[in-house]
């Protein structure tokens, strides 16, 4: 049963980062990586299964847009549990913003979808963020609790398809603490994206995250923490934040770079009379394959795949 909710996938990470007692060095985040094709999605599950991890593939607004089908999609990641059963994987919507494009996810078979209405006033994010939990517990095809759920508290710098927020406004819209508690208790969400200091795209200088706002987030709530806007975070950075507790860790337009770059590559150095396809797009594919593999061994989750099965039983 490789294709499983993220609350799942997440519950080992989850129970190390509570436990003090647990060495920081055994903690791991799961890693979340964005994709637009099916070649994409296929090289993620293969640089997984390469270091025995488990991971989150992730599809945006606008890779939907492209791609044209959410059913496609999830029949799509359905095939690829076939070929790979051996690597623990969630089919997760991200930053969605429309709660019945959100219904018909859940209806479809991803096993985790993203309400995200940070941008909206703090008791129209709780009404909206728990109605999408409330059906996305009972309305997945997989069955009850078939597909869990994230939500965002805070505001995060940059631009995500549809969502727009610039730097001066997400300084001002860090995650409050203060509000953690009741706002997952009110939800019932399974996983909350936190404001800390890092943002969406490329940095034009290295993100100043705010440790100290983690620290007091983890004691808040037990709930699993994520941590969006992964490209361009230094190493020691990621490291610090997944010893302090964070269960989940996105990446995005680093993952685009390394597919593009491979794929230019590739025409350069093939003959004008060559037109296989495969060979454009296949360099791309083992060149993700290699980039989720690293992106794992950073987190420290590559060999936690029979972790994160047994965690389930």
């Amino acid at each position: 049963m490789p294709l499983i909710t993220m609350k799942q996938i997440m519950a080992d990470s989850l129970k190390k980062a509570l436990d003090p007692s647990v060495d920081t060095k055994e903690r791991y985040a799961v890693g979340a990586f964005n994709f637009s094709t099916i070649p994409e999605m296929v090289g993620i599950v293969e640089g997984a299964r390469e270091v025995k991890s488990p991971v989150i593939l992730m599809l945006s607004l606008g890779a939907l847009k492209y791609i044209g089908s959410l059913e496609l999609v999830a029949y799509t990641a359905r095939g690829i549990a076939r070929q790979y059963p051996e690597v623990p994987f969630c089919l997760h919507l991200d930053h969605a913003t429309d709660l019945e494009m959100i219904k018909q996810a859940v209806v479809a078979g991803f096993t985790n979808v993203m309400i995200d209405a940070s941008q909206e006033p703090y008791e129209d994010n709780v009404r909206k963020s728990k109605e999408i939990a409330d059906f996305a517990h009972k309305h997945s095809p997989l069955g009850l609790n078939g597909c869990s759920v994230e939500a965002e508290l805070g505001m995060l710098a940059g631009h995500e398809d549809n969502i727009h927020v610039s730097e001066e406004d997400a300084g001002k819209a860090y995650t409050d603490p203060e509000l953690v508690a009741d706002f997952v208790e009110k939800t019932g969400i399974d996983a909350l994206a936190v404001a800390i200091g890092t943002a969406h795209g490329f940095y034009k200088a290295a993100p100043k995250i705010r440790f100290d706002l983690l620290e007091e987030i983890r004691r808040k709530t037990d709930t699993a923490l994520v941590l969006h806007g992964g490209t361009g975070v230094p190493e020691d950075d990621f490291r610090k934040c997944v010893a302090m507790g964070m269960s989940k860790i996105n990446v995005g337009t680093g993952l685009k770079k390394v597919y593009t770059d491979a794929v230019r590559e590739a025409i350069k150095s093939l003959p004008e009379s060559e037109y296989d396809p495969r060979k454009i797009v296949g360099p791309g594919r083992k060149a993700i394959a290699a980039e989720i593999a690293s992106k794992s061994e950073l987190f420290n989750c590559a060999g936690k795949a029979e972790a994160v099965l047994k965690s389930m039983y």
